[in-house]
């Protein structure tokens, strides 16, 4: 037994597996936790980087499709928006696949999975491969968006609860620049006159150091093996549904708009595919850059109060981008949008530090302290991101069919802004019922200044 003013004793490595973990003691924290924890974070933000740009891929492939290919806007539209929606259901699994087999390992099998769809979109990638063959291998880049969901839930174990919002929020905002950076490699190749199998085979490579560098330096917690059964319960709760929800509005809208972005400037501005590659990396960088603020500001003011009035921000964004839209303004539009990425990432922090203080004061309400309620909380709040982070991601499916149907109805994406704008009304509507509307036990503890509740300080929703 360890006297409460000292640290245990250092975790055990046999296996890669660590059987003592305990980052809500300040000491242990201080002497071992931290150190140990910003390495496994320093890694896990390779891996879901590279996985994001496989992911990611086609939104940049499609660039490269010119008319030789035979594709059609909406079939290109139609793509991504599979590739998308694959890259959402997967994260489930991923999810559960951390408690089986341990963050390291899953890390090293998921880096390597994405071998699958690079290898076979290089072979692929001609004029004449038909449509339902893109789709077809579009479908296995999907596996890059699960990624994201085995991160976030090995990452979240390693924290205490009051340092979540950054690591979460430098995880994700790590793995989200993955997006324009393919994007960026994109824009080379093509400036260079280069195909897309350039792309590609510059990116074969660094699967494989991603898969190497997690073997050799990331671990497994012991804590956090299998308990599955805790999905079932984050499944049964109420909040695990409605930060879904949330999370469809920021990060359903930052994936969603990476991958359709250079489409609809090629297909309502009639930008060529370098014009296009030029400013379609801008937006998913700035939003990837600044998600770890997003949890930052949400450690420090609370995450619903910065989600809520980010929500009015991308509603006033939005609002421009129909009337740039309406009036055919180009840079107006692209700038609008480029803030509207911006906004989405920082939502992105902000409602992802909401999922562990909702459940560890929730823990709190159940009469539990200390490391058990820190154990309630990592349990939950681990299970219920792999069903949030997926739910959220099919909000990028809807940005696509959303864009497609707006395009062939009308000839623009006016159509699609207008439902966009309708939602995130919605969206600020239900953050402010739920977390801030009242004062319930759960809110209060969730809103709770420092200096009223200071064993509450860091727990804000």
């Amino acid at each position: 037994m360890t006297s409460p003013g000292t640290a245990p004793a250092p975790p055990s490595r046999g296996g890669r597996w660590i059987q003592h973990w305990d980052p809500e003691n300040e000491t242990f924290w201080k002497e071992t936790g931290e150190k140990v924890a910003r390495r496994n974070l320093f890694f896990s933000v390779l891996s879901e980087h590279i996985g994001f740009s496989i992911w990611t891929l086609w939104s940049v492939l499609v660039l490269f499709m010119g008319p030789e290919y035979g594709l059609t806007p909406a079939d290109k539209f139609m793509l991504t928006s599979m590739v998308t929606l694959v890259g959402a259901v997967v994260r489930v699994p991923y999810t559960f696949a951390v408690a089986i087999f341990g963050g390291r390992n899953w890390t090293i099998i998921s880096a390597g999975l994405l071998l699958v769809p690079t290898v076979a979109a290089f072979t692929v990638m001609e004029p004449g491969t038909s449509f339902s063959t893109f789709l077809l291998v579009g479908l296995l880049a999907g596996v890059g968006g699960g990624n994201f969901a085995s991160s976030m839930t090995n990452i979240n174990a390693f924290f205490p609860l009051r340092k979540k919002g950054w690591a979460l929020g430098l995880n994700a905002g790590g793995g989200n620049i993955g997006v324009p950076v393919i994007q960026l490699a994109a824009l080379a190749i093509i400036g260079a006159g280069g195909g897309p199998r350039v792309l590609l085979g510059i990116y074969i490579p660094l699967i494989l150091v991603a898969a190497v560098m997690a073997a050799l330096f990331m671990d497994n917690l012991e804590n956090v093996k299998n308990d599955t059964g805790a999905a079932k319960d984050a499944a049964r709760d109420a909040h695990t549904w409605i930060m879904a929800f949330l999370y469809i509005g920021t990060f359903g809208s930052f994936i969603g708009y990476s991958f359709a972005f250079g489409q609809v400037l090629q297909n309502q501005f009639g930008r060529t595919p370098l014009e296009a590659a030029y400013v379609t990396f801008i937006g998913p960088l700035l939003g990837s850059l600044i998600r770890p603020l997003g949890g930052w500001l949400a450690d420090k003011y609370g995450g619903a109060k910065i989600s809520l009035w980010n929500y009015v921000g991308m509603g006033v964004a939005t609002a421009i981008l129909i009337g740039a839209s309406m009036e055919k303004s180009l840079a107006l539009f692209t700038v609008a949008f480029v803030v509207l990425f911006v906004l989405s990432g920082l939502g992105n922090g902000s409602t992802f530090k909401m999922i562990p203080g909702i459940f560890q004061n929730k823990a709190l309400a159940k009469g539990l302290q200390g490391e058990a309620a820190a154990a309630y909380g990592r349990r939950l709040s681990g299970a219920s991101m792999g069903l949030i982070g997926a739910v959220g991601a099919l909000g990028g499916v809807g940005i696509n069919l959303a864009f497609r149907q707006s395009f062939l109805s009308y000839g623009s994406g006016t159509g699609a802004f207008v439902a966009f704008l309708a939602f995130y009304a919605v969206c600020f509507a239900v953050t402010w019922a739920v977390y801030l509307r009242r004062t319930t036990p759960l809110v209060a503890a969730t809103t709770a200044t420092s200096e009223a509740e200071p064993q509450l300080s860091y727990a804000k929703v």
